[in-house]
């Protein structure tokens, strides 16, 4: 299996690779079209502000590279954010993948924002690939201020509203938390990922 993460500059693509060295499998960053085309699995991990993350795959000429393949495709954090058709930060024009609009979360003046923590996740769809193995009593690790609908979505969490945590269309699946940073939690999300079958 080859694994191909893609380098979109964002702080936390170390600690993803590393994550994914831990469960045995050598993964590549690359921005290469060739190698993110050819790969078994693609990962799209993201930290920071969609407009400046969209600029960064338009300038590496892989918007439609991504939108193009039909392996299974994770995205982390804001990449989950980019698959969606727009989003209020930076009115950004994404990736289009999914429908829908990110937006702020609308929380109350004593919650914190960007919304920090652990969270646990409430499954719509339990029987997801990426769901083997969870109980739902299992906790994530969260960092954002702007959040996905919940109408494509797999697993939802609550922080001043209910948004998606977990959101899957056809070959894309994404989480808005941090599996790399999740413990033993994450690390099940990221091998059910790596174990799916390619048709989900």
């Amino acid at each position: 299996m080859t694994v191909a993460v893609i380098h979109s500059g964002g702080a936390n693509l170390g600690s993803v690779l590393h994550a994914l060295n831990r469960l045995g499998t050598e993964a590549v960053l690359t921005r290469d079209p060739a190698v993110i085309g050819s790969a078994s699995r693609v990962i799209l991990p993201g930290v920071g502000a969609a407009a400046w993350a969209m600029n960064a795959l338009r300038e590496a000429n892989l918007v439609d590279v991504i939108c193009n393949l039909t392996q299974p495709v994770l995205g982390i954090c804001l990449g989950l954010q980019l698959m969606f058709e727009r989003s209020e930060e930076g009115d950004a024009e994404c990736l289009g993948l999914i429908p829908g609009t990110i937006a702020r979360l609308d929380v109350d003046a004593h919650q914190r924002l960007p919304h920090m923590g652990w969270n646990q996740l409430d499954w719509a769809n339990s029987s997801d690939p990426l769901a083997k193995g969870l109980s739902g009593d299992e906790w994530f690790y969260f960092v954002h201020s702007f959040a996905a609908p919940v109408d494509h979505a797999v697993a939802t969490s609550t922080h001043g509203q209910r948004f998606a945590a977990i959101v899957r269309h056809r070959n894309f699946a994404a989480c808005q938390f941090h599996p790399e940073k999740s413990a033993r939690a994450g690390a099940r999300i990221l091998a059910n990922f790596l174990n799916q079958s390619p048709g989900n």
